[in-house]
């Protein structure tokens, strides 16, 4: 197969036109061009905080099980306005931000550029250049086996190149190209700009938050050949807290990136790239989704955003969106954030952290069923962490056994709600982000059926989150509820008209924990686990408020059929039930999946990049692919306005794609490029509710194409390729799972029945 290639004519004049590539722990912006060019580098364990900062902000907290009694009475009450003062004791400071570390500065002589091109399929960028009359080549990777950026360059002649590095971060030391770096201990997001001191620098519980990076060069040159290896390697004590490991010294730090760095040299350029593309192909070769009769060659990307090609760039979209994630989230380093691994502010939109309403869960929508299952797993280091922060938050704040947290978080375990004690209740007081994240435990052992995974991983972490919602949820009339509950972030009108966010038993709630607890019970019956607490969930889970409709007919929002302050907002809360647990099923529940239909006509189109690929997938889900292909060609417009402007948060102004294909709002924001990729999955295979789908919601237009290596719930795998329209055959292999082998598939409402045990395909031709 061709790989599929990314091309732009000229260097980046601006960063967000710079091509990404990373390893998962450290990511780079390539802009290209001779005489003085920059590679803008992070690292994904370089953030402020301090391993023991959510314990500290936790003890400052004045608040607790009284004072949420008062709030739930002041909420049952409708005394909006005594319960949002009284929450907000319950707000700690923000979390933290993830922050830009170094730039590496190449000066060749001037010359001409003949254009980048990045390889989705291998994460190599290339440039060629002219520069005295000799062919230059470029090529810059970050390699996960060497952990180190390489920038290898070979010129037909002579070629000069100076090397540089520095940072915005505090300097503390210098020796040739190895710095060493202090990171800040606290931060702040720039939408609180009465903080005085957005970043903060020192040292705080005995951990001493410091960073070295190391950079070598070789040269090696000919009468008629020049070549040039340049390699970069980082060392940080985050690095040591996030894998548990113990604070290295700074001359250790030092040492270890040398170390990386003078390796990497050694190893050589052929095969420092061998051994890179050798960890990384198979991973982005494991699924592909060709729309069209297009996928590899070299592909500009003006072509991409002038709309001619539609079915080429919902392609690429999906390709993009899994190299991307590869790039930002490999075992061992912090999952993805709201920018995967590449950010160049020192003061980021929302700190780039972890958004835990929606933005974090979109990343990684498209982990399992695109064949990325290991890029999941840093996802669940952080839950594993949180889950021990977490409890702390659930015992002191709420008087509850299991773990919480709320809407953001950050490697250290951030779980206390953030806000300074002004966040509105709307994000700042929502307590089921634990219980949207531990979701994703649940798929990966649904993809992968690994049982071991099931038994340390899922369950334990189900079990605690099942625990806090047990003792989150008070009895009132028959129900058991959630209060204070909200819709991240819709407001809807008192009786009094005013604008208000605090009520009980939101249905995104009551959905999240109605999963956590089926789910919960799933795993200890998979595991043959007699546990106490699977009683307790079996008298809960009755008692839970059934999904309704409104009175105009959609899917309500609230316990309440309460007016919304804004019939079309971004965020879609209550659809969770639809997209991704599953909950509706347009077969199942036809009368539900109606009302979900008549909210997204409610909801309209548009707004910014994360909501346009939420709508695809919910679209998908229902089967609706030709507005979901209507809203893809939306997102996928180009951006024209001010890219260096934070459009307002409520949508009003849309989004589209920047030069290099991000999705901004803007500002930039990964989940929507995230997002992608899973909705155009859900397109053209399903596999909710123990059902394969085939083609379950093909935009009609999209008549041709085919997709590789697409996984299903239940250990399988499936290849399809269609014409005209029509299914001209399937490929199921079950790569794990159930001994007893059974499939059922659909397509197009009939439907049939396999056998197939580990190891085993089939080949289908028709239902």
């Amino acid at each position: 197969m061709t790989d599929l290639l990314l091309s732009w004519p000229h260097p980046a004049a601006e960063w967000t036109e710079a091509m990404p590539i990373g390893n998962g722990r450290l990511g780079a912006m390539v802009f290209g061009g001779a005489g003085r060019t920059r590679i803008q580098v992070n690292d994904a364990t370089v953030w402020s905080g301090t391993p023991n900062g959510p314990a500290s902000a936790l003890k400052d907290i004045d608040a607790g099980p009284d004072q949420l009694a008062e709030v739930r009475e002041a909420v049952f009450a409708k005394d909006f306005r005594r319960a949002e003062d009284l929450l907000m004791a319950f707000e700690g400071p923000y979390s933290q931000e993830f922050l830009p570390y170094v730039d590496l500065w190449l000066t060749l002589p001037e010359g001409t550029s003949h254009g980048r091109t990045l390889n989705l399929d291998n994460g190599v960028a290339t440039e060629r250049l002219t520069i005295g009359g000799h062919d230059v080549e470029r090529t810059t990777w970050v390699s996960r086996p060497a952990q180190a950026l390489c920038v290898a360059l070979t010129s037909s002649g002579p070629l000069d190149v100076e090397v540089d590095v520095s940072t915005r971060l505090r300097e503390v030391s210098r020796d040739g190209l190895d710095l060493g770096i202090e990171i800040p201990i606290d931060g702040a997001p720039r939408h609180e700009p009465q903080v005085e001191e957005p970043l903060r620098y020192g040292t705080a519980d005995g951990y001493d938050p410091f960073a070295a990076v190391a950079v070598r060069v070789s040269r090696t040159r000919t009468r008629t050949r020049t070549q040039v290896l340049i390699t970069l390697a980082s060392s940080t004590s985050a690095y040591d807290a996030w894998i548990g490991d113990r604070q290295h010294t700074r001359d250790e730090h030092r040492r270890r990136a040398a170390v990386l760095a003078e390796q990497a040299i050694k190893t050589g350029t052929a095969e420092l790239r061998r051994a890179h593309e050798a960890d990384l192909r198979p991973l982005l070769s494991a699924s592909s989704l060709r729309i069209g009769d297009r996928r590899g060659g070299t592909h500009d990307v003006a072509e991409l955003l002038s709309g001619t090609d539609e079915q080429l760039t919902a392609t690429v979209l999906f390709q993009y969106g899994r190299y991307l994630l590869a790039g930002a989230s490999r075992p061992g380093a912090p999952p993805a954030n709201l920018q995967g691994i590449w950010n160049d502010d020192l003061r980021p939109a929302w700190s780039s952290n972890y958004t835990v309403n929606i933005n974090t869960q979109m990343n990684y929508w498209a982990a399992e069923t695109t064949g990325l299952g290991e890029c999941h797993l840093p996802l669940f280091e952080l839950l594993g962490k949180l889950a021990v922060t977490g409890a702390d938050v659930a015992r002191e704040l709420y008087g509850a056994r299991g773990w919480v947290t709320h809407h953001n978080t950050d490697p250290w375990g951030w779980a206390l709600p953030a806000g300074m004690g002004h966040g509105n209740p709307s994000w700042a007081l929502w307590q089921l982000g634990g219980a949207w994240l531990v979701q994703h435990t649940w798929e990966h052992w649904d993809f992968t059926r690994d049982r071991t995974f099931l038994e340390v991983t899922t369950w334990p972490l189900l079990r605690g989150c099942a625990e806090f919602c047990l003792d989150w949820l008070i009895e009132k009339d028959g129900f058991l509820e959630t209060c204070p509950s909200t819709s991240p972030e819709n407001l809807f009108l008192s009786e009094a008209g005013t604008k208000e966010s605090l009520a009980y038993s939101v249905t995104m709630d009551v959905a999240l924990i109605r999963a956590v607890f089926e789910r919960c019970l799933a795993a200890a019956d998979a595991l043959d686990v007699h546990d106490p607490l699977c009683a307790e969930i079996a008298l809960a889970l009755p008692r839970l408020r059934p999904l309704a409709v409104t009175e105009g007919g959609w899917l309500q929002e609230w316990a309440e059929d309460f007016p919304e302050d804004d019939p079309a907002h971004r965020h879609m809360s209550q659809m969770v039930a639809l997209y991704p647990l599953g909950q509706i099923d347009a077969v199942a529940t036809p009368d539900l999946a109606e009302a979900a239909r008549v909210l997204l006509e409610r909801r309209g189109p548009g707004a910014m990049g994360w909501s346009w690929a939420w709508k695809i997938a919910l679209r998908a889900r229902l089967g609706d692919g030709e507005t979901a292909r209507k809203l893809l060609g939306e997102a996928s417009q180009p951006f024209t306005g001010d890219r260096h402007r934070d459009a307002p948060v409520d949508g009003s102004e849309w989004g589209g794609l920047l030069p290099n294909l991000f999705s901004t709002h803007p500002p930039f924001q990964i989940d929507g490029t995230y997002g992608f990729p899973a909705g155009l999955a859900e397109l053209v295979l399903q596999s909710q509710n123990d059902v394969v789908t085939l083609l379950p919601a093909l935009p009609a237009e999209w008549a041709n194409g085919e997709a590789r290596g697409l996984r299903c719930r239940g250990g399988l795998a499936v290849d399809l390729e269609w014409r005209e329209g029509e299914l001209v055959y399937a490929v199921l292999r079950r790569l794990s799972g159930d001994p007893a082998g059974v499939v059922r598939v659909r397509f197009r409402g009939r439907e049939t029945e396999l056998r197939l045990r580990a190891g085993e395909s089939t080949v289908l031709k028709g239902l």
